[in-house]
């Protein structure tokens, strides 16, 4: 057989990956006890989570929007409808979402609830919180920046209050000022009812913006698509109550916040009106005295005919002429509102004082623009790239109504310029009336200009008021905050079910991180997949410490293992192989121990054994047979007279089997070793004995096996369970690829008896006679392997 073509079957078959799911298996029905308890002690802590865990509910609102751009309608009344219509800016669904996420809409809620004051029942475990707490901290004077503070309040028997915290440690009364640093003055108010003694209660103040910061991240608003006006709200909350309350003033906040701003426009046009109304009354009442007094300079208590006739004919230019010039009045008020500074960023009058379809339309463009801006400013700075958009719109605007202003005025001097024109006719017919009656006809027409503009004011201020009282928010509930009766966390179902697999996965992990973290050899498969040496026996674990378990129990388990071993061997050691190297990786993995049963095994077949005990550096066989050791093969290789006749000692353990010590340790071993006179003992011992069992040193630490394995048949590397390094069956590989070692078999020693699969986790031999028998690839690979080449 060509050694190449073994060599590679054999690294194949060691380094095989498939997954054994019965050894996996194996190894947790081994451990099932730990399962059961793992799975208990997890699903309690399950349990114990959920007492105390603090439950969170969502609550849910809709509110119905009117998007202009989506025709969306309140149900106003037509008549007032329009007025209304007038002082509002037209609403957007996103602009009215954002404004809905703003800081100082919610900023308002907090302040008005008091939110930034908790109040806590003191558990063993967690706190409870209060929604209706029986007492109440009043603010009597807020410090400039709130810090994040706890105190706990105590009611004592004397009925004062103990007041703690890190900082502050006292006794107040009810009703009584007290000052903490970092929060400022405030009292503590009572309901009446004395609070419950030995119980502790906490109070958990914190800055305004500290809580709106919360708040945003518990509250969700977004629309609830894009084919509906309907805004959907969600919110978490420990309390179902507290969390509706807080929704629904929220909205109320900004149902108020809309009409407000509705209401704007209105009180500038109800302002700009009365303004005016104050200056024509002014100016009609000047007039009034004017004509009176002339009346009673001149004597003048009725006028002719012939000027009664002249009025009557010149009343509808007069009425025309009034109108005119109430429209340059009104349009000469509104330049000088637009041309003067401080008032860029306020909205105009409104736009139904005048006529002018175009004017009237900029105007409610311009104001809608303002009140856009200030809608944005809540969240944004004045350098944001949206409010330098909406300023330059502003600023365009602005312009286009200066100069529709002034078409306007152009327009309407032009048409009384032409009004007057038409009353030079009567002006010659005038020329006839006394002077007196002349220039009362000059007065009466002012007066009736004045009474007119006057007329007209008032009638617009009373559309404006009627408009005001007439103006609804843009928004209405359709569905009121409300919360789910269970809560959405921590959910039950799943928590308990986390716990029992997080039991099942545990002890999984430790077995997994305990063979990831282990370094010594657990099982076969630590070893098979390091190497290409083939195991040829395995010896249990000897729980009574005895070293002849041959001699003292025949019968036993580890007894059949050396059986085992012993018919193992025929497959290895052909024709006159008679040598046995028993070697290992460092000491104590037991090779005088398996030397010393292999020895007794073999004499019992009727074959004469030799034990010799090579480990010239600590031997261990003399001591453990509690034999002298003075006279041994040390002895031999420095006496050239002595004779190996001499030194072997027979063993009262078995006829069969004798032993040659190792004799006084030398200063030199391994030249020991080396010396011409242990070729000449091998071949004197070979013709007398059937089996020679050579006890030799670990390899991993010194070379004195590898001097010995010149003259052996057969190479015995002990591998001890739990004891011996992974890495250390590196050592085994390395030799057999080198061929620095004859043929070579690894012996797994004290393995340990368990229920599962492999060594450790379930190599069990049950309590019958186990046997190790080699297989049939093994025994082929043996027989046809060629050691010469």
């Amino acid at each position: 057989m060509d050694i190449n073509s073994t060599d590679s079957h054999f690294l194949t078959e060691g380094k095989e990956t498939n997954i054994d799911f019965r050894k996996i298996l194996g190894r947790m029905l081994a451990i099932w006890p730990w399962f059961l308890i793992s799975i208990f002690i997890c699903v309690a802590g399950s349990w114990f989570y959920l007492r105390y865990q603090t439950p969170l509910y969502n609550i849910n609102a809709r509110l119905l929007v009117n998007d202009d751009k989506k025709g969306g309608a309140m149900g106003q009344s037509d008549a007032l409808g329009d007025l209304g219509g007038l002082f509002g800016a037209k609403n957007s669904m996103e602009n009215e979402v954002e404004v809905l996420k703003t800081r100082d809409l919610l900023r308002k809620v907090v302040i008005d609830m008091k939110l930034n004051v908790k109040y806590y029942k003191v558990g063993n475990i967690r706190d409870v919180e209060f929604y209706e707490p029986p007492f109440n901290l009043i603010f009597l004077k807020e410090a400039d920046t709130i810090k994040s503070t706890n105190f706990i309040i105590t009611q004592l028997s004397s009925g004062k209050l103990a007041l703690k915290s890190d900082n502050l440690d006292t006794l107040i009364n009810y009703n009584s000022p007290v000052f903490f640093k970092g929060i400022g003055h405030f009292q503590i108010q009572n309901y009446g009812k004395p609070l419950k003694k030995v119980t502790n209660y906490k109070v958990s103040v914190r800055s305004v913006d500290a809580e709106v910061s919360s708040l945003m991240s518990n509250i969700t608003v977004a629309p609830t698509n894009k084919l509906v006006t309907i805004i959907d709200f969600g919110m978490k909350h420990a309390i179902p109550k507290k969390g509706e309350d807080i929704l629904n003033t929220l909205i109320e906040k900004y149902i108020q916040g809309n009409i407000d701003g509705k209401n704007i426009i209105a009180d500038s046009t109800i302002k700009f009106i009365k303004n005016r109304l104050a200056y024509i009354g002014g100016e009609l009442g000047g007039l009034e005295g004017n004509i009176q007094g002339f009346k009673e300079r001149n004597n003048l208590v009725e006028m002719s005919e012939q000027s009664k006739i002249l009025v009557q004919n010149t009343s509808q230019f007069v009425k025309d002429i009034s109108q005119i010039e109430t429209q340059l009045n009104i349009l000469t008020s509104l330049r000088q509102y637009l041309v003067d500074g401080s008032n860029n960023k306020r909205v105009l009058p409104s736009s139904a004082l005048l006529t002018d379809a175009v004017f009237n339309g900029l105007v409610e463009r311009y104001n809608r623009l303002l009140l856009e801006r200030d809608t944005k400013l809540i969240s944004l700075t004045e350098t944001n790239p949206q409010i330098v958009s909406l300023d330059e719109q502003i600023s365009a605007l602005r312009v286009d109504l200066l100069s529709n202003l002034e078409n306007i005025q152009r327009n309407l001097t032009i048409s009384r310029n032409g009004l007057r024109k038409q009353m030079n006719a009567f002006e010659v017919d005038m020329q006839q009336v006394p002077k007196v009656e002349r220039n009362y006809l000059d007065l009466a027409r002012q007066q009736q200009i004045k009474q007119q503009l006057y007329l007209y004011l008032m009638q617009k201020n009373e559309e404006t008021e009627i408009s005001k009282t007439a103006n609804l928010s843009n928004a209405r509930i359709i569905d009121s905050p409300k919360s789910q009766i269970t809560p959405f966390s921590p959910k039950k179902q799943i928590v308990v079910l986390a716990g029992m697999v997080v039991g099942l996965l545990l002890p999984m992990l430790i077995v997994y991180l305990k063979d990831l973290l282990n370094t010594r050899i657990e099982n076969k498969e630590d070893i098979v997949k390091r190497t290409s040496v083939p195991i040829v026996g395995e010896i249990s674990h000897d729980s009574e410490g005895d070293n002849l378990i041959i001699a003292s129990n025949a019968r036993s388990i580890i007894s059949e293992q050396f059986r085992a071993l012993r018919t193992n061997l025929s497959f290895y050691l052909k024709g006159e192989e008679k040598t046995i190297l028993l070697t290992s990786s460092m000491s104590g993995e037991g090779k005088s121990f398996v030397a010393l049963n292999l020895g007794n095994i073999l004499a019992l077949t009727g074959k004469k054994v030799l034990l010799m005990e090579l480990d010239l550096r600590k031997p261990g066989l003399s001591h453990k047979l509690e034999l002298s050791n003075t006279n041994g093969f040390t002895n031999y290789v420095l006496d050239e007279d002595l004779k190996a006749e001499s030194l072997i000692k027979p063993l009262i353990i078995h006829p069969n089997l004798f032993l040659l010590s190792s004799g006084p340790i030398p200063p030199n071993p391994a030249e020991t070793l080396m010396s011409d006179r242990m070729t000449t003992i091998m071949a004197e011992l070979k013709s007398q004995f059937d089996y020679i069992i050579m006890d030799a040193p670990p390899i991993g630490l010194v070379t004195d096996a590898q001097l010995l394995a010149n003259h052996a048949d057969l190479c015995l590397y002990l591998v001890r369970q739990k004891y011996t390094f992974k890495e250390q069956i590196d050592i085994i590989e390395g030799l057999f690829r080198t061929k620095k070692m004859a043929k070579m078999g690894i012996v797994v020693n004290d393995i340990v008896e368990s229920k599962g699969y492999g060594y450790g986790y379930g190599y069990g031999y049950g309590y019958g006679y186990g046997n190790y028998d080699i297989d049939t690839k093994t025994k082929s690979f043996w027989k046809g392997f060629n050691w010469k080449n």
